[in-house]
């Protein structure tokens, strides 16, 4: 992957995460790995339609993997995005 589309990648991230809603569900799910619909908006006190939204803002620009457990969807960070972008700042710490 060439620079110019990592940078896009990561600006699309930090522009996902930029919304403090967006921001309680990564770090809830940084400290917990992965977590039912259910148990999200149970954790942050706000209504399930909220929630859904931001999670599939956040699964539709590469922040988040869904999977299916029965009837419940299960969501967790894409932590090998979160290390590349890790990654890349720190060997590229000037522009």
């Amino acid at each position: 992957m060439d620079m110019e589309k990592k940078l896009k990648e990561m600006s699309l991230v930090f522009k996902t995460l930029g919304h403090p809603v967006r921001l309680r569900i990564a770090a809830g799910l940084a400290n917990n790995k992965c977590a039912c619909v259910k148990e999200i908006w149970e954790c942050l006190g706000m209504p399930q339609a909220i929630v859904s939204q931001h999670l599939k803002v956040m699964k539709q620009n590469g922040v988040l993997v869904a999977r299916r457990e029965g009837a419940k969807v299960c969501y967790s960070l894409r932590t090998d995005l979160i290390t590349q972008m890790v990654k890349m700042l720190e060997i590229n710490p000037h522009p």
